[in-house]
């Protein structure tokens, strides 16, 4: 009846943005990316409470703003009564779920796929369930989609599906932390939480930027072409299919009406920068997520030289380097 999990957010090398069911979180299409440590949310969930909560970095989250935990832990309820018999799901009560990120929540940093990926395998883990990993990343998808990713280390390929009921809409490893020695150093350009979230971001761009279609059709290709860079380590492969992902997902988001603007002025600075080292001779790439934060990689001896660059930019607050992390796992306490 209770687990605790470590799980580390991740940042998608070819974006995920867009869905083609909003009621069961289904992407409309796929997506690859990278899970980062150190950073690490820690959640410990415990079924038998009267009802339902969630405290958040010591703060308690009223219900309104948990609806989608609340959805998924009805999700996991209805699956125990599938699975052991309506008595069982009677039997776990309420959830007490406390759980902490060390790292900026809803700014931008992939705080959901980290958080959701970390709710499903404690609450399946706490009800007893044996999900095979598909099953357990589309039940983390349905919280987050980028969370299905969350699950693995490394890289990992983020299927869109084509059922209706969502059931090939899972994530797969690719390649384990251990595959590439890169490191990705965030560029922290505002504190606080993000004016849009990326739900509501999507949403809008779906319905009413003229670039949405396009940027759906570049997404299988640019998976595919990702693969091969990461299998071969071939960091200028890569550098151009991320930064081109990034850049066609902010313009069809920017192209919405209204606009869909996460970047600062600290954001496009950054890009500039980065640019500019690259020109210089250092392997540098970038990649933005929905919020003004810029996520930079590099081979692992050039992080010195990167950390200096990015925090002698203007505007840039601080950095944060991070490294390839494994999935998301139970741990004690």
């Amino acid at each position: 009846m209770h687990a605790s999990v470590v799980a580390h957010p991740n940042i998608a090398l070819v974006k995920y943005w867009g869905k083609r069911d909003s009621r069961l979180n289904l992407p409309a299409a796929g997506s690859l990316s990278l899970t980062l440590g150190p950073v690490a949310t820690r959640t410990s969930l415990t079924f038998g409470a009267e009802e339902d909560s969630l405290e958040l970095n010591g703060v308690a989250v009223p219900a309104a703003k948990r609806l989608r935990v609340a959805t998924l832990l009805d999700r996991v309820r209805d699956l125990v009564a599938l699975e052991q018999g309506p008595a069982a799901r009677a039997a776990l009560g309420g959830a007490r779920i406390l759980s902490t990120n060390d790292f900026p929540t809803a700014a931008g940093l992939a705080s959901s796929s980290s958080g959701f990926a970390a709710l499903a395998l404690a609450a399946t883990e706490a009800a007893g369930l044996h999900l095979s990993l598909p099953q357990l990343s589309a039940l983390a998808r349905e919280g987050s989609g980028s969370a299905a990713r969350s699950l693995f280390g490394g890289f990992a390929r983020m299927h869109a599906g084509t059922r209706a009921d969502g059931t090939d809409a899972f994530a797969e490893p690719l390649f384990d932390e251990h595959h590439w020695d890169l490191r990705v150093v965030i560029a922290v350009t505002v504190e606080g939480e993000k004016e849009v979230a990326s739900t509501d971001g999507m949403n809008l761009t779906e319905r009413t930027s003229p670039y949405y279609p396009a940027w759906i059709e570049t997404v299988e290709p640019d998976v595919q072409s990702a693969m091969t860079a990461i299998a071969a380590r071939d960091f200028d492969h890569l550098a151009r299919i991320a930064e081109a992902s990034a850049l066609r997902m902010h313009a069809s988001a920017i192209a919405a009406d209204p606009g869909v603007l996460y970047w600062r002025g600290a954001t496009v600075e950054v890009i500039h920068e980065v640019r500019r080292l690259r020109a210089g001779g250092l392997p540098v790439f970038f990649t933005i997520d929905a919020g003004p934060h810029v996520k930079v990689f590099t081979p692992a001896d050039e992080v010195s030289a990167v950390v200096r660059a990015l925090e002698a930019t203007p505007g840039v607050l601080r950095t944060i380097v991070t490294t390839p992390a494994a999935g998301a796992h139970l741990v004690h306490g």
